[in-house]
């Protein structure tokens, strides 16, 4: 039990003769219950914040099962991550346009995706699609970005894919990879 006690520290011998004062207790074992009770009642009232997740579809590994419909290599932009949060970008096929490269960021990624997805629907009357190669330099935190960006500039047609190795070449010798 928990209690307070408030009595004089000790008798002295001698002086004057006064009458015994009782000592005053208080008992703090209703406050000790009622302060459990409510960090109970608040842990179990509040509302952790629940984690955020993207939904990404990713395709069947299963060849056999669906037929692929060709794309045009002019409404396609290839992403390859590479290192030192670095990624490179191009409209087509490797090695037949010049890649870029660039940062992460409204005035990087997401500039560069708004302004390529409005030349190519105003080319091609069709929406741009982009493929994202991570490389085994680019860390979690680059693909997170990249999916983030892809959010956020409303590109809806966009898949996560194996880098080709003349794409880790194209990496190596602008020093992104």
């Amino acid at each position: 039990m928990a209690e307070l006690d408030t009595s004089s520290g000790g008798g002295k011998k001698g002086g004057k003769v006064r009458s015994k004062k009782a000592s005053t207790r208080v008992d703090l074992t209703a406050m000790v219950d009622l302060a459990f009770l409510l960090i109970t009642f608040f842990m179990l009232t509040t509302t952790l914040s629940k984690p955020k997740a993207m939904d990404v579809i990713m395709p069947d590994k299963d060849e056999k099962t669906k037929e692929q419909e060709p794309m045009a290599a002019s409404r396609s932009m290839t992403i390859l991550l590479g290192s030192n949060n670095k990624l490179e970008w191009f409209i087509g096929e490797p090695g037949k346009s010049q890649p870029t490269t660039e940062g992460y960021g409204k005035d990087g990624l997401r500039k560069t995706l708004v302004e390529k997805g409005k030349e190519i629907q105003a080319s091609t009357g069709k929406f741009m699609f982009v493929l994202i190669k991570p490389s085994d330099k680019s860390n979690y935190k680059n693909l997170v970005d990249v999916l983030d960006e892809m959010k956020i500039t409303n590109v809806t047609s966009y898949a996560i894919v194996d880098i080709l190795p003349s794409e880790i070449d194209l990496l190596k010798r602008d020093g992104n990879y």
